[in-house]
Formats: C-alpha cells, structure tokens, sequence
C-alpha cells in the first residue's frame, strides 16, 4: 500500500472534527454541522472545478457527518468521481463512501459498477484491492450479478498478486454467502482447490475459509481438497514456530489456518487413501502430543491459541469415530480440562465430551469422569457450565451407573436454575425408564421427581408413568401402594394427584386388604384433594370415583353422595357437570356385570417408543445432543411419541362436550394440555393417523372411552404431510377394512373421518381441515343420501360453523342408523368461499421514497391509517368501493424492504375478484 504524504493529512478535517468534539451541546453541535454542510454545497456547487484534494476532504467530512448519525443527500456524485482519480488516498476515500452511504438500487449504481470494472482490469494491485473490498462491503444481489463470473477468473489467474488472491477469494466468499446462486461453479472450482498448495500462507488462508464454505453445499465438487488439506495440515503442525515467523501468533504456527483446514476436513468423511490417512492421523496425535507439553508462554493469547487448535481437532477426531485410539486420547485430554481454572475451557470440554460418550470406542473413557463431572453439577457458579455437566451426565449414563447418575440428578434438581429444570426432568425421567432393571425403582423415581419438581413435570411424564404401571403386572401393586402413601403428605402437587387418581382407580383392589388403605380411606384421602386442583384433574378424580363404584360396591352410596351433591350436578364447569350427571345414572341404572364390565381395567398401551424422547428432543432442537446412543441408529428416523393412557371406560349417551370426547375420537383432550400443532410438517392436528397412537385403547366391551389423554399428547401432530390425494375414490376403497383415515386433500382442505359402530347404530366424526392461512367463509358441507338410499339409511348430521381458521379445523359429527342392506354410498357436498385475501411481493419499479408512497396510496382513494401497524415504516389504507348494488370495503397493507428494494401487498376485500384485481393494479404503482 502506497505511503500516504504530508500533504494528505487534511488539516481542514482536523480541525472540523475538532470543533465538534469542543462542541458544549447538542444544539451548537448541529449549528456547527449545518454550517459546514452549506459550505461544502456552496464548493460542490461553485462554477470552480474543485481539485481531487478538496473532494476527496470534503467526503470525508461528509462521511464523518453521516456517522455522527446525520443524513446526507449530496455528495455521491463527487464520491464517485474520486474513484476514477489516479492517486490512491482519493480512490480509497471514494470507496469508502460508496461502499457505507450508496444505496444499492442506486442511480449512480451504474457509473460506480464501471469504475470498478475498470480498476479490476487495471492490473494494478492496490486499486484491485480496493475495489474488490468494495464489492464485498456492499455485497448486494446486483453486485453479484455484475462481478460473480469475472472474480473467479482473478483468484486462479496465474499473474494474480497475493494480497490481490486474498482480496478475490474474501470478496468472492461474500458473494456466495449473500447469492449463492449467482456464482456459477466452473473450471475454476478445480484449480481454486490448489491454492491449498500456495507458498503465500494469508492466500491459503482466505482459500480455505472459501472452499469450507463451497464444500458444504457441493462437496463432490472439492472432494480433492482433502489431501492437500492434509499436506498442508502437515506442515503447519510438524513446523518449528521460527518457521512461519509471518504467521506465528505467541508461539504458535498458523492457529487460525490450523483450525480453518480442521474445519475443511470436517465437510468429508475419514480419507479412504491410506497414505493420507495416515498422514492425517500423525497430525492429530502430534496436535494431542503438543498439548501435553509445557507451554511456552504464560500469556493468555498463547494457550487460547494453541487450545483454539485442540479443540477443533478433537472435534474431527470425534466427526471421523473411527480412531479408538485418539478417541480416547481426546477423551484423557478433555478430562484434564474438566477442573482447570478458565470456565471456557471447561465449558468446552464438557461439551466435546458430551459428543465423544456416543462412540462405542471412547464411552467407557467418558465413564471414568462421572465423579469429576458430578463435582461440577455441585460446585460451578456459571449456570450454563452446569447444563453442560447434566447433559454429559445424560450421555454418559447406562445401566451400571444409572441409579448413581439419576439421583445425583434427582439432588440437584431440589437447587437448579429454574431455566433448566423442565429439560433436568425430562432427562431424569428418560433415564429411569430406559435403565430401570427393578420398575419399582422407576415408580420411586418419578413420584420423587413429582414431588422434588411438580411444576416442571410435562403431561408426557406422568402419562408414561401410568402407561408402564398399566403394561407390567408385576409393578402395578407396588404402584397403588406408593402413591397411596405419597398422597397421604399434607402437601401434594397437582400432578402427583393426577397420578393417584388414576393408579387407584385402576388398581386401588390390590391395596383394599389393608385396613390402613381400605377403599374407604382411599377414597376419602383422594377426595380431600379434589377441592384444590383443576378442572382437569376434578375431571379425572371424578372418573377415578366411578371406578371405585366397580371396585368397591361398599362405598357406592358414599360416591353416590358426592355425585349427587350441588357442587357436582350444578357445577359452573360443564365437563364436571356432565360427568357427574352421566356417572351418578350410570351407577344408579346399569347393573353389576355391566358395571364390570364397562368400567373394567384398562388393557395394555401398545408398545411404542416414550414421548418423553421426542419431547426432549424438540426442545433441545435439532442438532444438539439428546439421546446420544439413539442419534447414530435413527438419524433419520421420526420420532412419534407414545399412546398415553386413557383414564376410563364407561357408557355414554350424550353427544361430546368440547372439551370431552367421549368416544376417543375427537381432538379435544380432557386436560386441555395438549401442545400447539408444530410448525413443520402440516399445519392440521393429524386426527387421521393410521398409527395406533391416533385412537385411545379402548377396553374390551365398552362402549365409550373418556378423558384420554392419548388424544391430548397431539401426536396429534402431524410430522409428514399426508400424500395429496388426486382421486378420493382411491381412498375411499380402505374403508372397507378401517374405521379412519383421510378420505380427501387437496392443497386447500383435508377432510377426514373416524367411526365407531355398534350393531346397525353408528356415530362417525367427519374433520374438515383448513390447510390455507386465510378463512374459509360460508363454509357449508351436506351429506346427501339419494331417493333409492334414503329408506335403508338414516342420517343426522350437526351443523358446523360456517367459519373455518386458516390452519384450524372443525368436526362434523353424523349419527348413523343402518334400516336395511344398501349398495350406494351418501355423496359429501362442500361449499365453502375459500379467501377474501390476495398477497403479492415484487421488486419496487419506482424509487422507494415515503412520501410518494403515500400519495400514491391516497390518490387511489383509499384513506391512509396512521399508527395502526405496529410496523412504523408499513402503510395501512382502508376504503369503500361503491356501486349501484353493493358496497365493497377494502384493506390493504403495504410493506416496504428498502434494504431489498421490495415490496409486499396485502389487499383484502369481500370479494376475491376484487382483491385480485386491484392487487394487480397497485402493484405496478410502486
């Protein structure tokens, strides 16, 4: 870079910037401001032609202005003409205005693209420079556009100059960073690998950073990278620091190229050439080696160097898991930084290990660190360091030390951070369940876990709890005695109530013959809780008391009573109300052997795999360490969560209540705890799943299923979109052999059905489900049974709300009599207006100034809303379009993106044609 002479020192910006800084408010400041502002207007706009001295000193005050957080509007065009000067201080003044005030849909975008055309064929390495750092500062879509084919072609020219190759391969990074898919690959990319091999380490340096970033998105296209990758590798790490004097940073050779080439061999798989793998290996054991060694420095720079480059070869060592070796020497190296006195360090090294105890080769070197770890689960003051040592407990954990880990877990759990107790949970929960040897240490463990953390036990916790007690015969009395006992404390948590009612309910005989649990005092103790819980744990105690009216015909009168009660019969909440009001008739009407037998114990959930997994595992989000020993055999599985338990069977006549659905079938929980429909996938709740998670286990003759949460775990959600089904008829042909599924969808509206028969009556819920985010307006379905079916079949459908949510959906509910044998089937006929709402995003035609924009939007004849949108920079208008017949009321929004040069229009009105058509007419406007 050219020396800059006396003669640049521009005196005149001195002693303004001085001024400004001796300014004693804010109001002289401006005053001072102002006055050179209309000097240098006055100079730019003077009949004397100003030197390139004077312009280049008056953008510089113009760009220190502009920085002190002041608009300006003049002076680009004199920026502009520095750049064709030949004296590199006014050049690079120029650039640097250019690249911090143009706009890129600038007017002057034009001259300044062929300003910098011309540098770059100039051939002269400092203007080169400069106008690729301009290129990469501004690294807008047109800039791209413009130079992405011609940079290329300047990194692998063969007279390129270093610093020139390490400009182009920086510039050309940022291009593809910003538009990848403006930079074509080509012959380039082949010859742009060799830069690898470059004598200049600061050319290999940005070379690598590009072809890291390259590899990732086409990794067949660099795939030869990788040994000279390897090569160099090698030579940077058996290098002496007096090597690489340049590059040496504390006695360290080339950290950030050592870690840069790290992280390029990341992008592949462990070398399949023996000889490069070798090579490959020896650099890892000599990095490992270097760490073991005194350190040459006691400054902080030097070992945050040199561990900056351990670090990231452990993390290759653990990518490629296919050394034991140095698996486990990384492992040795990572509990050594385990108790050194930088929490950073810590903090990484526990995280590295959590990645290293999913390797079969290195998991029992992981295990000889538990107590280290525990130690740091008690001891760390930083909160994140101690969420890194529960995650590393979880992955280090099997069944040889998981009772020791889970009560160190259930220990800390009493005093963690209430950030992290719901994930402590959930893990400890996992834990207990997937290594329990003895379920009655499982059972203690989650009632300890309820009790310890109850506000932080999710609904899928204690459902797989009850799921397991339900599935092993061997556990369920020592469950019904556990919980009797724990319910039995002054002070119970919700939750814990939850789990007594239903594990009594179920199981409270096998406890009766004590005279310390009789079904009285059972009953008694659950009831004296019912008056602090909520509607949805009422709901369930209620159910839990028909159960004992099976169980224990002796206290039938006393449940009876409660029932019976106006607190229960004339409930404010119509769940309980209903429930007491059917359980009271239930008890009162049917007898003994239909009491047993709807009211019977529930029958096995189907084995699956825990919802708590697939919970813990959203919550963690993708990428990060969960389950580690799950992730290497199901990477690309899908985690469905499993079954809950449904509370209790029993007879129901009357149609479901919204928050009860008394067959099973509906997608309204009992407990109301069911989480939003995710994100990804579909939007609908899949009430349609073919998987036995969709529909609640019922009991063998019942009729009915209550409460079950089953439906309220919204596995519910829909993890894959269902197959867009172009011919119904295909689908309708699978009912012949099911009782639900989807029988229509199309990119509009799903429609599905679920049904339950018993002998010629039958009640079968239709779902429609709105897959736009607009409203579906009038929305009307018919069943329709011709003239010929109408005497065999007699319909009764519900109405339904002729309003459906863009991503909601409704239930149709159909009660069906069967008179005589039939051949046709009903037709479903749909009318629906699908959208009021048009969008449209396009690139602005006209230059994006405010107060044209809204003069435009009044002058359509709209009235413009002030401070409506919480948005200041959007513009909301509201207006009526008359006509002889009707009248039309129209919104719109539009949303400007000055950074991108677009917009976004939102028209609403009641008609669709309407919205359509003026959304086409506004959008030429802007």
């Amino acid at each position: 870079m050219p020396a800059v002479s006396k003669g640049d020192g521009m005196r005149g910006l001195a002693v303004f910037i001085s001024d400004i800084r001796n300014c004693k408010s804010k109001e002289a400041e401006i005053k001072r401001i102002n006055k050179e502002l209309a000097n240098i207007r006055s100079k730019f706009k003077g009949d004397k032609a100003l030197d390139g001295y004077s312009k280049k000193k008056y953008v510089c005050k113009l760009l220190f202005i502009f920085l002190l957080g002041h608009d300006i509007d003049f002076g680009h065009m004199e920026a502009v003409n520095l750049l064709s000067s030949n004296r590199y201080t006014e050049k690079q003044i120029g650039y640097l205005f250019i690249s911090v005030l143009v706009n890129s849909n600038s007017e002057l975008i034009r001259l300044i693209n062929n300003a910098i055309k011309n540098d770059l064929a100039s051939r002269n390495p400092t203007f080169m420079g400069l106008a690729l750092h301009c290129i990469a500062n501004v690294g807008s879509r047109e800039m791209a556009e413009a130079f992405a084919g011609e940079i290329p072609k300047i990194l692998v020219a063969g007279d390129t100059m270093d610093s020139v190759k390490q400009s182009a391969a920086l510039c050309l990074l940022r291009l593809y960073r910003t538009s990848p898919d403006l930079v074509p690959m080509g012959d380039w990319t082949s010859r742009v690998v060799h830069l690898l091999n470059d004598q200049h380490l600061g050319v290999v340096t940005a070379a690598t950073s590009l072809i890291t970033t390259l590899a990732q998105k086409n990794p067949e296209e660099f795939k030869t990278s990788v040994s000279l990758a390897v090569s160099r590798l090698s030579r940077i790490v058996t290098s002496a620091s007096t090597d690489l004097q340049d590059y040496t940073y504390y006695f360290v050779p080339a950290p950030w190229l050592s870690v840069k080439l790290l992280r390029l061999l990341q992008c592949y798989p462990p070398p399949e050439d023996p000889a490069v793998r070798g090579r490959l290996t020896e650099c890892l054991e000599t990095i490992l080696n270097k760490a073991q060694e005194p350190p040459k420095s006691k400054k902080v720079q030097h070992s945050n160097a040199k561990n900056a480059v351990l670090f990231e070869a452990i993390s290759l060592i653990i990518h490629h898991d296919s050394e034991p070796n140095l698996l486990v020497r990384a492992c040795n190296q990572l509990g050594q930084f385990l108790q050194h006195r930088e929490t950073n360090l810590r903090y990484l090294a526990l995280e590295s290990m959590c990645t290293l105890a999913s390797s079969e080769f290195s998991h029992e070197a992981v295990k000889t660190h538990i107590e280290t770890v525990i130690n740091a689960l008690k001891t760390e003051r930083d909160v994140s360091v101690r969420q890194r040592a529960v995650d590393l407990l979880y992955a280090m954990c099997d069944r040889s030390n998981a009772q020791q880990i889970v009560a160190e877990m259930l220990n800390y759990l009493e005093t963690a951070d209430y950030s992290i107790r719901e994930e402590i949970v959930l893990k400890v929960a996992i834990l207990a369940e997937k290594y329990a040897v003895d379920y009655t240490w499982y059972v203690d463990t989650i009632l300890n876990l309820i009790r310890i953390a109850g506000d932080y036990v999710s609904e899928e916790v204690w459902y797989r709890v009850i799921q397991i007690v339900i599935n092993r015969d061997d556990v369920q009395g020592y469950a019904a005695k556990t919980v009797f006992e724990a319910l039995q404390a002054p002070a119970c948590h919700e939750n814990l109530v939850k789990v007594g009612g239903y594990i009594l309910g179920e199981f409270g005989n096998l406890i009766a013959g004590d005279p310390r649990s009789s079904p009285l005092i059972q009953f008694n103790l659950l009831h004296s809780k019912f008056h602090l819980c909520s509607v949805p744990t009422r709901a369930l105690l209620l159910s839990t008391y028909i159960k004992f009216v099976n169980l224990f015909p002796e206290i039938k009168t006393t449940i009876q009573d409660v029932l019976r009660s106006d607190s229960q019969l004339k409930n404010a909440d119509v769940e309980l109300q209903q429930r007491a009001v059917e359980y009271l008739r239930l008890s009162t009407i049917a007898s003994t052997d239909i009491l047993a037998t709807v009211l019977e114990e529930m029958p096995p959930f189907p084995e699956r795999e825990s919802s708590i997994l697939a919970k813990l595992k959203k919550k963690k989000g993708p990428g990060t360490v969960t389950d580690l020993e799950e992730i290497k055999k199901e990477r690309s599985s899908d985690m469905n969560g499993s079954a809950e338990p449904a509370s209790v069977n029993a007879s129901a006549v009357s149609t479901p209540s919204p928050s009860a659905d008394l067959l099973g079938l509906g997608a309204a929980p009992l407990t109301n705890s069911a989480p939003p429909p995710s994100s990804s996938g579909s939007l609908l709740v899949d009430v349609f799943s073919d998987s036995a998670s969709a529909v609640a286990p019922l009991a063998p003759g019942s009729d009915d299923n209550f409460a079950s949460p089953d439906l309220a775990s919204s596995e519910v959600v829909s993890e894959e979109p269902a197959d867009t089904v172009h011919d119904a008829d295909e689908l309708f042909h699978k009912f012949v052999c099911k009782n639900n599924g989807v029988l229509f969808e199309n990119q509009l509206l799903q429609i599905g059905l679920k049904s339950e028969f018993r002998q010629n009556l039958g009640r079968m819920f239709i779902f429609y489900g709105n897959k736009t985010s607009t409203q579906f307006l009038n929305f009307t379905p018919t069943v329709i049974c011709s003239d010929d079916l109408q005497p065999s079949l007699n319909l009764q459908t519900k109405p339904v709300d002729p309003t459906v949510d863009g991503g909601a959906q409704v239930q149709q509910v159909v009660n069906i009599e069967c008179v005589s044998d039939f051949m046709e089937a009903p037709i479903l006929n749909i009318q629906f207006s699908p959208k009021q709402e048009v969008q449209n995003i396009f690139k602005a035609k006209h230059p994006m100034d405010a107060e044209i924009t809204k003069a435009k939007i009044i002058g359509f004849g709209s009235a413009l809303l002030e401070e409506v949108d919480p948005n200041p920079a959007n513009f909301v208008g509201a207006g009526i379009i008359h006509t002889k017949t009707t009248q039309i009321g129209c919104l719109l929004r539009l949303e400007p993106n000055l950074q991108a040069q677009m917009y976004r229009l939102t028209l609403r009105t009641s008609k669709e044609a309407v919205s359509q058509r003026l959304c086409e007419l506004l959008s030429e406007q802007f």
